[in-house]
Order: C-alpha cells, then sequence, then structure tokens
C-alpha cells in the first residue's frame, strides 16, 4: 500500500485498484514527502531538467521502471515560465529561443503534441538594427533573407544563399545525425566522411574562427555583424578555432527559432506527463545527498531527508560531472587521472544578464518605418554596428566590464503568443552576455539595487531604438544576473548556461572527457545523461 493511501477508506482503496497507472501516479506528483526507507526501481535519474525527462520517457516507454529524483518544485530545469513580479505576466525565465523543434526525436518519438505542446515559427527569425535606423534581418525563408542582405550587398546575398544550401546538406547528412547519437572519435569519423561532397568544407571550417568564417565571406559590415552574433550568441568565441564545425549548425538554426505556446513551460509540462503516463516516479522536491557505490558500482541514489532509491541496473546523472562525481560519488571512490580530468573542466568566461519586461503596450519599433517588417521579428539585435563590437565586448566580459557599451539580443513573446500576458499587455526580455566575475565583485550581481540600476541601464539603451519604452509603459521588470543563475540551476556553475566552455578539447568525444562521452562512466552502472 502507498504511504498516502494509509488513511483512506475500504472504499477508497478498491477503487484506486481499477485507476490508471497515470492516475496513481499523479497521486505521489509531485511534492508527497515519503518516509524514510528504500524504493526499487531498474533506472534512477539524478536531475529532472530536460536532459533527465527525455532520458526517463524513453526508459519509462521502454517498460523499465524508473524513478527521477530533482530538488525544485517543479522539473524542466531552465524550461520555466513563470509570473515572478506581477499577476498574468508569464515570463520565460530562462529557455526561451527553441531552435531544434524540427530536428530532434524526442518531439516525434513522445509524441508530445498529444500533451498540447505547440509551438509558434515566427516568418521574420532575427531583426539587427542599426543606430542610422536600418535594418537586416533574417527570414524563415532564405529568398527574403536574400533580399533583406541585397539592400547591403548583393554579393553578400548570394554568398547567403549558397552557404545556407549547403550548410543543409551538412545538417542532413553529418551534424544531425551525430548529435543524436554516441560520438566517436574524430580519427574514426574521417573515412565516414571522406566520400561527403561537403567534406572538405567542413574541414577548413573546423579550423576556422567565427570571425575568419564572416570576414571571409560576407563584404557588409551589417551583414557580417549579424552573421557574427547568430554563430556565437550560444557560447562560441569569436576568435576561437577548432570548433568551427558548429558554424553550419548555427547558421542554419538562425532561420529556424521556435517560441513555445503559452511559454517554455509547457515543453517541461509535455515531457512530465509523457512520463508519467507511462508509469515513471517523480521524488521531488528532493535533494540528492549521494550517489551510492559499492564494489566500484552505482547501486542507487540517497536522497537528502528522503527515502533511499535503489537503481538496480543503474543510475543516470544528468547534472555537471564535478557534482556527480567529486560531491555525488566522492573523489575517495575514483581513479586520481580520472578524478583529475573532471577537475579540469572549463566552464564559459561569460554568463546571462535577463531583464524581463511587464510592459503596458506593445514596443513601437524605431526601424519599421525602415521596414515594417522589423516590427514582426522574433528575435532582435541591437547595440552593434560591425564585427567589431561584438569582438570588444568578448574582451570586456572577459576583462570583469558589464556597461552600456554592451550590445544585446531582445524578444517580445506576446507579440507572437498573446496569451503570454493577460488583458492585451505584453512582455519583454532583454537578454545580455556579461560577465560571472565582475570587477565590482560577483557578489554585486545578488544586490537589489545593483541588478535594478544595470536592469534600466539596458532598458535605456533599448529605448534608442523602441522610443516608446519608457516608465510608463515599463511597468515593472523582474531581473536575473549570472549570479542568479548559478543559484537558481546549481549544475550551471559561475552562471554557465552551457554548462561548458565550447572548447576542442571539451566537445563531441571529449565532452565532457574522453572516459565518459558515450555516456558510460568509469563508475559501473553510472552514466552521464546531462548537458
Amino acid at each position: 500500500m502507498e504511504p498516502f493511501m494509509e488513511s483512506w477508506s475500504d472504499k477508497a482503496k478498491q477503487a484506486y485498484e481499477g485507476w490508471s497507472d497515470a492516475t496513481k501516479g499523479a497521486l505521489s506528483y509531485p511534492f508527497i514527502k515519503e518516509p524514510r526507507g528504500k524504493r526499487e526501481f531498474d533506472i534512477v535519474i539524478v536531475g529532472g531538467g530536460p536532459n533527465g525527462l527525455t532520458a526517463g520517457c524513453y526508459l519509462a516507454r521502454a517498460g523499465i521502471r524508473v524513478a527521477i529524483a530533482d530538488r525544485r518544485n517543479e522539473l524542466g530545469g531552465g524550461c520555466a515560465t513563470e509570473e515572478p513580479r506581477q499577476a498574468g505576466f508569464r515570463h520565460n525565465v530562462h529557455a526561451v529561443y527553441m531552435p531544434m523543434v524540427d530536428y530532434a526525436p524526442a518531439y516525434k518519438d513522445l509524441e508530445l503534441e498529444n500533451y498540447g505542446l505547440e509551438h509558434v515559427y515566427p516568418e521574420v527569425q532575427f531583426a539587427m538594427t542599426f543606430s542610422d535606423g536600418s535594418s537586416v534581418c533574417i527570414y524563415s525563408d532564405v529568398d527574403k533573407t536574400c533580399k533583406s542582405f541585397e539592400r547591403f550587398s548583393k554579393k553578400d546575398a548570394e554568398a547567403y544563399r549558397g552557404f545556407c544550401s549547403r550548410a543543409r546538406k551538412m545538417m542532413d547528412e553529418f551534424i544531425v545525425p551525430a548529435t543524436y547519437v554516441q560520438p566517436i572519435p574524430a580519427l574514426d569519423q574521417l573515412p565516414k566522411l571522406a566520400k561527403a561532397e561537403w567534406n572538405q568544407e567542413l574541414n577548413e571550417l573546423t579550423e576556422k574562427t567565427p570571425k575568419e568564417f564572416v570576414d571571409g565571406l560576407f563584404e557588409s559590415d551589417k551583414v557580417k555583424a549579424l552573421m557574427l552574433y547568430v554563430i556565437c550568441m550560444w557560447g562560441m568565441d569569436p576568435n576561437q578555432s577548432g570548433v568551427g564545425y558548429l558554424i553550419p549548425l548555427y547558421v542554419n538554426r538562425a532561420s529556424n527559432y521556435r517560441l513555445v505556446v503559452h511559454g517554455t513551460h509547457n515543453f517541461a509540462q509535455a515531457l512530465i506527463k509523457d512520463f508519467m503516463t507511462h508509469g515513471g516516479k517523480i521524488y521531488s522536491p528532493y535533494g540528492v545527498k549521494s550517489i551510492v557505490v559499492e564494489g566500484g558500482a552505482a547501486k542507487g541514489v540517497q536522497l537528502d531527508d528522503g527515502p533511499y532509491l535503489e537503481g538496480k541496473m543503474g543510475v543516470i546523472s544528468t547534472i555537471d560531472p564535478a557534482q556527480t562525481f567529486l560531491e555525488l560519488v566522492g573523489e575517495d571512490k575514483l581513479e586520481s587521472d580520472f578524478a583529475a580530468s573532471v577537475k579540469g573542466w572549463m566552464w564559459e568566461h561569460w554568463s546571462l544578464f535577463g531583464a524581463h519586461l511587464c510592459l503596458n503596450a506593445a514596443p513601437q519599433f524605431n526601424a519599421a518605418k525602415d521596414n515594417p517588417d522589423v516590427a514582426k521579428a522574433f528575435i532582435h539585435v541591437v547595440g552593434y554596428e560591425s564585427t567589431d563590437d561584438f569582438v570588444k565586448q568578448q574582451q570586456g566580459i572577459s576583462d570583469g566590464d558589464f556597461d552600456d557599451s554592451f550590445g544585446f539580443n531582445c524578444c517580445f513573446p506576446t507579440l507572437h503568443d498573446p496569451s503570454q500576458a493577460a488583458g492585451g499587455k505584453h512582455t519583454g526580455l532583454i537578454s545580455c552576455m556579461a560577465p560571472f566575475d565582475l570587477k565590482e565583485g560577483k557578489e554585486k550581481w545578488l544586490r537589489h539595487k545593483f541588478k535594478e540600476e544595470k536592469a534600466w541601464m539596458l532598458i535605456k539603451k533599448l529605448s534608442k531604438y523602441i522610443p516608446n519604452l519608457n516608465e510608463d509603459v515599463v511597468r515593472d521588470v523582474y531581473v536575473a544576473t549570472p549570479g542568479d543563475i548559478q543559484n537558481k540551476y546549481l549544475d550551471m556553475i559561475n552562471g554557465s548556461i552551457k554548462q561548458g566552455q565550447y572548447h576542442p578539447l571539451q566537445m563531441g568525444y571529449l565532452r565532457p572527457n574522453e572516459h565518459c562521452s558515450r555516456h558510460r562512466s568509469p563508475v559501473k552502472g553510472l552514466f552521464m545523461g546531462g548537458a
């Protein structure tokens, strides 16, 4: 008998036996605290973010008894939609841009649309606006993008068209398939790629920096500025070589971003519903005290102030390697060479500063006078006149600076999905790359006055492009700093939203290291399943 049934009448207990597994599961989700003791499962998953939930859904559908443990009240990790300031204003407080909807197998395999998951696919994907009122746009349609580029350079329009075609082939034939299978060493990969018509170009791209690629392909400063931003907005260093094979991915994705209807929260909810429908069990909110290792093998997970979850087939950790091995397993149970490789993990040198806006009115874009399509854009980029501005910002971040010279991206979800604010109001998001280690001291990120000052610094800059963005329209602001990110998402150390730097020595077969990149780890029965 389940613990929560102890006070039920015999009639209620009898009725319970006739309910579906999904309904039974819902009774214990998400917040019922179970007494100490042992619970038996085949697999226990540490972390209920999108990676943990996805793994859990596949396992549960295969008939495996699986449990997910997560310290937060609501699962989904960064896929969260909240009302942190005012009722009716729903903010996607971390993840908002969904770039892999058309490729990721989970959407179809798990039939997530059956759980109410919907997306908006805006026609105008990016609009970069300049100080002279002009703009350059990326559309979901290549022809329209080329027409936008043609205003500045016909050569750039044709260069974009040609590279988009080649990038799509690289995506379909290599990058996407390689994303959803276990990685293999680069030397083993080479013979498989040798016959591809794009192989030589991809090899050449790998050794290029994003800045070298953009400078070599385009001639207009404005087109270059936009293309460098879309390639680097997820963490590529503009001057880092060795990971240029990601360039086709980011160029291709720049015309394929989606917004989740009703907020990113709905993506996590669809996964949760599928997991529970197929018998998965959720333990939340529970911190994980340890991953229990006996005889060199992972046996289960001890929850903090909760039961011991035995994993007869093993344990999957979706949190970062340092916490997984050094804290939850314990360095004393690891080989010294492996422990050293875990300690060598490199976090990003940058994080994100987010200002979430509650707005009384829709934004009015200056650049829409020159090009009305600017008002339809999903992602707006401002504050850059050339690639040099972005490169200087990266150097400033390395130096610990955060000032009004910084550019950023922003979006207004309610222009595309009105359900995210009530009564015809609107929401906005400013998302600015920023250092975790400020010159003034990283503790500043947690001080209310400092946070508010920096938010209004960015709002003031944005108002040069959106003149009605004043204190009458901006009714409230919720600020999330790099320090807040680390506090809220414990495996985003130093506010690292990608959970680790995009560096040649920790990508592909080396991510997180050569010991764990194929999901298995040196600890028998302990698998890695995180970012």
